[in-house]
């Protein structure tokens, strides 16, 4: 069994530097290629202070040179070891933020040298459990999921552990298994405070309803952002009562949250309104509800992941959408890759990660994402 370590962060220290040194090296492949600094960033995941500090150190030991005009070729050639077999079941590849970790995902399997076989749960219990099944069958060496579907947890965690394959849970913790993804609440509190400061600016923190747009579907984990942006509003506007706090089931997507605010818009009179919404779909779609029906009542809106819809809402001028708490999927590839690679090969392995988040507004949208404007 794989040895999972509770507290790693001393031999970690020490054994890190020689894990991504190795992963460098196995950057350049078996081709001989001359790649620069930045042609390793990308295909490792790795920061480039990292990446130019062991490069460096590299170059001293002899085990990679300067190649002209610019750039480094390797002059080593790493030991092969059993090709591994990485199974991934995706929540749902119509969705952008699952699409973008299965394409971090698949450029990480070519940095490692790994077969990654992709299933799609579309969203459903039975059809994830099939490809539960399914891994099983193909004997990977580490399946990795994203399921925020609670209630099959134990079942799928159930069936990987008969078959002796170690699991990675990406976004929802699974008992047994590894996790990997957000704070939740964390993330979920930064909405909050953002949605607060607003109030108390703009309207001195005369607040009539929040909305929580949510999706019980899914289960306590991902509730636990609408929690954090509870506390965090609360914590910044005490005053506010329970029953100003509104939960609506958004469904997961625009239709089903625009639907809902609307048939609860048509019901009161609406003041001031503020939003937390447990993904960037379902705040747009109660956006789109209010403009529809209370042109002149006020509300605004956080989201979660920064979609590319998100973010273009977010550039309009005035926009009720005053934020959206950013993951990074593109990063989830290199990192889930990385443990999945230290299962396989029974290395230590902290039993978390979570993945970095931050707030994306109007102020900062165009500088953490400035190949937006090539697609404009």
């Amino acid at each position: 069994m794989p040895k999972i370590v509770e507290n790693t962060r001393g031999r970690r220290r020490g054994i890190e530097p020689i894990l991504r040194a190795a992963e460098i090296l196995r950057a350049f492949g078996p081709d001989g290629a001359a790649l620069r600094v930045r042609d390793v960033v990308d295909r490792t995941g790795l920061h480039k202070a990292t990446v130019s500090r062991l490069v460096q150190s590299l170059e001293i030991a002899g085990l990679i040179e300067r190649a002209a005009p610019v750039g480094f070729r390797s002059l080593t050639n790493l030991t092969r070891r059993k090709r591994l077999r990485i199974g991934y079941a995706s929540q749902n590849e119509q969705a952008q933020f699952p699409a973008q970790i299965t394409e971090s995902l698949y450029r990480a399997a070519q940095v490692y040298d790994t077969d990654l076989i992709v299933f799609d749960n579309h969203f459903e219990a039975k059809t994830t459990l099939r490809n539960v099944d399914a891994m099983v069958r193909q004997k990977v060496d580490v399946a990795i999921l994203f399921s925020t579907i609670e209630s099959i947890a134990a079942k799928v965690s159930t069936r990987l552990s008969r078959a002796q394959i170690p699991l990675i849970a990406i976004e929802m913790p699974i008992q047994g298994a590894l996790f990997y993804g957000a704070n939740n609440y964390a993330a979920g509190r930064t909405a909050g405070l953002a949605l607060a400061r607003f109030a108390r600016r703009h309207w001195k923190s005369d607040v009539t309803h929040v909305l929580l747009i949510e999706l019980p579907e899914a289960g306590s984990f991902p509730q636990l952002r609408l929690d954090g942006a509870m506390d965090g509003i609360k914590e910044m506007i005490p005053s506010l009562q329970e029953q100003q706090f509104v939960h609506i089931n958004g469904q997961n997507d625009f239709e089903h949250s625009y639907s809902s605010v609307r048939r609860w818009l048509r019901k009161i009179t609406v003041g001031n309104c503020l939003i937390a919404a447990i993904n960037d779909p379902s705040a747009l779609g109660a956006i789109a509800a209010f403009r529809q029906l209370q042109p002149a009542g006020q509300c605004v809106a956080v989201g979660q992941n920064a979609t590319p819809a998100a973010r273009l809402e977010m550039r309009k001028r005035g926009s009720p959408l005053i934020g959206s708490v950013a993951y990074q999927p593109e990063r989830y590839g290199a990192e889930v890759m990385r443990m999945a690679i230290h299962l396989a090969r029974q290395l230590p392995v902290p039993p978390a990660l979570y993945a970095r988040h931050r707030l994306v507004n109007a102020a900062n949208v165009d500088r953490l994402f400035p190949e937006d404007r090539e697609r404009r």
